[in-house]
């Protein structure tokens, strides 16, 4: 009992200072240091400038009000873009809005909020001011997927609207496809617009696709040239669904260039998805070589 008392009498603040810790740590776990945070609020709180007043409330309004505006007249400006497109169309068309877009498939596909209980189906034409978008490839009640015409897999039959050479475009993955023509001397151009080939399977004729902006003549097989597609494919935000007739695009469509006898019904190489290409010997100006 000596002993008890003696150690205490010199051990007795520690042991003190222990049980107060204890119960500290266990203080803290069961209220999860809430009175640790209200305690560093009430030592910082005279450096707190205060709570915002009705004016800086009344201007952060002001200024949310006015970003909404601004997407509100945005928005108006390109369905007012898009109306007055749609009405240059030969045959009315669906308006459908682009609700989705993969980062890593930007430039190959896009999907629309509207499907076959709209009226849309497979193989229908997509478009925008300023030329082709694409064509639809698949379709569920409300939705579509479209194959761009930027994908590296699409391919095009096109026609040179001043001298009606023919070749076949394919997408870059960017804002320029490239076209390579048929002939090994083609009369184009940069500027020449370019216009969907009356031998495409998948478009009708003569619809605007974009201009030429460099030729490239080196090619081994058959002049390349890179053309700046008119449509804008990066900022899509709404498109024009027209349905795949011919019949319904003759305002579109040019007289075609006579074709040699027998060559009526172009061979193509099939290309599941993608617009095949007419082989040379099929096209009105074959090369002389």
């Amino acid at each position: 009992m000596y002993d008890v008392r003696r150690w205490w009498g010199r051990n007795w603040l520690k042991a003190v200072l222990a049980v107060a810790a204890l119960g500290l740590a266990l203080g803290v776990r069961q209220s999860r240091a809430g009175f640790l945070v209200e305690a560093y609020r009430a030592l910082t709180l005279p450096l707190h400038l205060g709570a915002p007043s009705q004016s800086d409330l009344a201007d952060a309004r002001v200024r949310e009000l006015q970003q909404r505006l601004e997407e509100v007249e945005s928005r108006n400006a390109q369905l007012q873009t898009l109306l007055n497109y749609r009405k240059t169309l030969p045959v009315e068309g669906i308006a459908s809005p682009v609700i989705g877009r993969s980062a890593d498939r930007w430039w190959q596909q896009i999907t629309l909020g509207r499907g076959t209980a709209d009226g849309i189906q497979q193989g229908a034409i997509v478009m925008a001011p300023g030329g082709v978008v694409g064509r639809v490839t698949a379709v569920t009640p409300h939705t579509s997927r479209v194959l761009l015409i930027s994908d590296p897999g699409s391919r095009i039959g096109i026609s040179v609207t001043r001298s009606r050479y023919m070749g076949y475009l394919r997408g870059k993955s960017d804002r320029t496809a490239t076209v390579e023509f048929f002939d090994k001397l083609p009369d184009v151009k940069p500027g020449d617009a370019i216009v969907t080939s009356a031998y495409s399977q998948f478009f009708p004729a003569g619809l605007p696709i974009g201009r030429i902006v460099a030729i490239d003549t080196k090619k081994s097989l058959a002049p390349e040239a890179v053309v700046e597609l008119s449509a804008p494919l990066s900022t899509l935000e709404w498109v024009t669904v027209l349905p795949h007739n011919p019949e319904l695009f003759q305002q579109f469509q040019e007289p075609a260039p006579t074709t040699p006898s027998g060559s009526e019904n172009p061979n193509t190489t099939p290309n599941s998805g993608t617009n095949p290409a007419p082989k040379p010997t099929a096209t009105p100006r074959a090369s002389a070589n």
